[in-house]
């Protein structure tokens, strides 16, 4: 009796210290480093379409850099940054190896801004969320799956290149003899596209000329526009050449980035010409070599494009996506302007 007694105070004991296992339902989501598991990984695929363009090394670098800091014991974010080379075949077969490898969302800088709705129709048929960063898709496209249940789960992050464009008009209309130099009360320039087909481009190149218009009162001339490819070796070609053409009839010089503009500041320099003294030059982004030439009289001026806040605001969205979360049509941050009274706060 005694052994039996004893059998049944050890069983009960057993029983008193054992518990049930817990139902992933019990487990709350999210939280799986605070319980010893693993950290949830969340896979993002992320195309740019030229490593060697200045704006987008920095951009790229700082998401990049931003995922890394958001990683933590719950979630950890594997970046894949890939380069679509400039070749729009090239990036369409990098996004279609995201989605067949099942990436948790995408981050697209489009080789070519009319390739938006194919890309957007791939992340629908995958129901992947799509980040358009940088080149701005047209509006029909954002909008063609506006009513249906993908919309939400794609957007464009970026600043309004028409800003850009107007703020460049502004830079030189706010000059004291408001850019024309030979006092013929007209404004004879040279424009250094980016790439016509890209809508940045475009509205650099039109609203920093209808900007100037409004805002100076002086009529233009337009002497000469070439497409540069947002490289600084076409922008130092162009501008030397239109130098060699047009010599001293050239008042000012819109490059429609800051690549460019480095090269068409060193196009100036060779045909003995001074910035400031007998010609003017701005450009877009803010580059640190160009803010430097702004601070000591090289540029104009030039106008920031914040690749910190596009990145950050870029990789916020991907964030709210892969958690579900609706997104904004568009994500906009501000340009700011940049010339010789505030250089000194972009260095």
């Amino acid at each position: 009796m005694k052994k039996l007694i004893a059998l049944l105070i050890a069983a009960m004991a057993l029983v008193g210290c054992s518990s049930a296992p817990a139902t992933p339902s019990e487990t709350p989501a999210g939280t799986a480093g605070t319980t010893g598991g693993a950290a949830k990984e969340v896979n993002v695929g992320v195309s740019i379409y030229k490593f060697d363009d200045n704006f987008m090394t920095l951009y790229r670098n700082e998401i990049q850099s931003y995922f890394d800091s958001l990683s933590n014991d719950q979630v950890k974010y594997n970046v894949t940054i890939q380069d679509g080379k400039n070749d729009q075949a090239e990036q369409t077969n990098q996004i279609d190896n995201f989605i067949a490898q099942d990436y948790d969302v995408l981050i697209i800088n489009l080789v070519q801004s009319t390739s938006a709705a194919t890309v957007i129709d791939k992340c629908k048929e995958a129901n992947k969320p799509c980040i358009f960063i940088n080149r701005e898709p047209s509006a029909e496209d954002m909008a063609m799956y506006d009513g249906t249940d993908y919309q939400g789960m794609y957007t464009y992050v970026g600043a309004d290149a028409r800003q850009s464009g107007k703020f460049q008009g502004e830079i030189i209309a706010d000059l004291e003899n408001k850019g024309d130099l030979n006092g013929d009360g007209k404004l004879q320039y040279v424009m250094v596209v980016g790439d016509p087909e890209n809508v940045d481009a475009k509205y650099r190149t039109e609203f920093s000329i209808s900007q100037y218009k409004e805002s100076s009162g002086l009529d233009v001339e337009k002497l000469d526009e070439q497409r540069g490819d947002w490289d600084q070796a076409k922008g130092q070609e162009i501008v030397a050449n239109a130098l060699t053409k047009y010599g001293d009839k050239v008042e000012v010089v819109f490059c429609n980035n800051d690549g460019m503009a480095l090269g068409a500041a060193q196009a100036i320099a060779a045909a003995n010409r001074t910035v400031g003294e007998d010609i003017y030059l701005v450009g877009v982004d803010a580059l640190a070599e160009a803010v430097e030439l702004v601070s000591t009289g090289g540029m104009t001026g030039t106008v920031l494009n914040d690749h910190i806040g596009q990145s950050h605001q870029a990789v916020d969205a991907a964030i709210k996506a892969v958690n579900g979360e609706k997104l904004d049509a568009y994500y906009w941050v501000d340009y700011v302007k940049v010339t010789p009274a505030n250089a000194a706060e972009f260095k």
